[in-house]
């Protein structure tokens, strides 16, 4: 299957050279098939080269990539080069936008498309070096659309199951399917794109909150809570700073409260929420067929897939999500951009109960939407086709 922003890159690639193309994304959500399916169709010949052997780990390795390309173009006018896994480079951007100007002064044609595993580090790079050269492409977990389309899961095995679709064939075995999510997913994330790129004093309390986090998806937890649940003398500064680490790998965040005011929202207590449920599916003991039966335990499944849902679809379209609660009274979801406001409650079943958390909301906002999904109102599979730009 060719995903939606095969169009969006192809159209980039193939137009008059004018921005470097940076398309970020986690781990294992198709961006080298993407790019690949791109090449295949674009009329300059190009180099592709991937920064993710030990070995490779200079700008002089860049730089002689960055020649290979300069060749082509010599010959045929203008050339594509791709560089995977840019952000294992030190100090890649620097050495990128030196060279992007070399080429800018000379007029030479050469298209740039940079790939990387962690967002949160690739913007970092990008922000502190390439201002007013790039596009930023990002590259979510894979959609209840997508993976249906492409390997026909139901409605159920995408809640539970997520949208990994390296995994998607061992579905049948879920000793299997689960021992490849966490070692091949989670392990290599958490290994090889933060710890090796970021400095974590406290490698394990990062990995002991990661899996707090899918254990409590859903749920509201201080950060006090969480530096008693996982016994350690971490302060909350270093759990916000882990939590946006895990954030930018693509697996774990902490939603803010919505009140209004950013600095509320900043003090608040985070609500955790896994980016892939693969991930939470992945730690249980219960497979498929047992969370049906637990109803608690499918409702936040649902919950959470239906978080992961909303900001995956946001990423890039300008949308903040939170949630909001006053007392006893709360809201699941809150969508906010510029001054448009969307709260979303989730049901997993069809129970009549009442909502007094979005009718709280309302009262005080009075000009948000009011959004059920599930029970009596938008059904599950309707909502997780829609993407968050279209709640509105």
């Amino acid at each position: 299957m060719i995903r939606p922003q095969f169009k969006v890159v192809s159209a980039r690639v193939a137009e008059p050279r004018r921005f470097i193309q940076v398309l970020a994304g986690p781990r294992q959500v198709g961006k080298t098939t993407l790019v690949r399916q791109v090449l295949e169709h674009v009329s300059e010949p190009f180099h592709y080269a991937s920064a993710d052997e030990p070995v490779i780990n200079t700008t002089v390795w860049l730089s002689q990539q960055w020649e290979v390309a300069r060749l082509k173009a010599a010959q045929h006018g203008a050339a594509v080069l791709v560089l995977d896994e840019i952000q294992k480079i030190p100090r890649w951007s620097t050495q990128v936008k030196q060279l992007w100007d070399e080429d800018t002064n000379r007029g030479n044609q050469v298209k740039v498309v940079l790939l990387g595993s962690a967002p949160l580090l690739l913007k970092s790079g990008v922000g502190e070096s390439l201002a007013g050269r790039f596009e930023l492409i990002t590259l979510a977990h894979w959609s209840w659309p997508e993976m249906r389309e492409a390997f026909g899961l139901t409605l159920e095995q995408y809640i539970y199951y997520g949208g990994y679709p390296g995994a998607a064939s061992l579905l049948d075995d879920h000793q299997r399917w689960a021992a490849y999510i966490r070692e091949a997913l989670m392990e290599t994330a958490i290994s090889r794109d933060i710890l090796l790129m970021s400095r974590v004093d406290k490698p394990a309390l990062l990995r002991r909150l990661f899996h707090l986090g899918c254990e409590y998806s859903g749920q509201i937890l201080s950060y006090q809570k969480m530096t008693g649940q996982l016994q350690d003398a971490g302060n909350t500064t270093t759990l916000a700073h882990y939590l946006e680490l895990l954030a930018g790998a693509g697996m774990l965040t902490g939603l803010p409260k919505y009140s209004g005011t950013r600095i509320r929202q900043r003090a608040s207590s985070p609500k955790l929420q896994v980016l892939n449920t693969a991930l939470l599916a992945a730690l249980s003991m219960q497979d498929l067929t047992g969370a049906l039966m637990n109803r608690d335990y499918w409702g936040r499944i649902v919950e959470s897939a239906i978080g992961a849902h909303l900001l995956n679809s946001s990423a890039g379209q300008g949308i903040e999500v939170s949630y909001w609660r006053e007392g006893n009274l709360e809201v699941d979801f809150v969508l906010q951009r510029g001054e448009q406001l969307v709260a979303i409650e989730v049901k997993s079943n069809r129970r009549r109960d009442a909502l007094p958390g979005l009718a709280a909301f309302s009262k005080l906002y009075p000009r948000a939407r009011t959004l059920l999904a599930g029970g009596q109102g938008i059904s599950l599979q309707d909502f997780l086709e829609m993407p968050a730009s279209t709640l509105f």
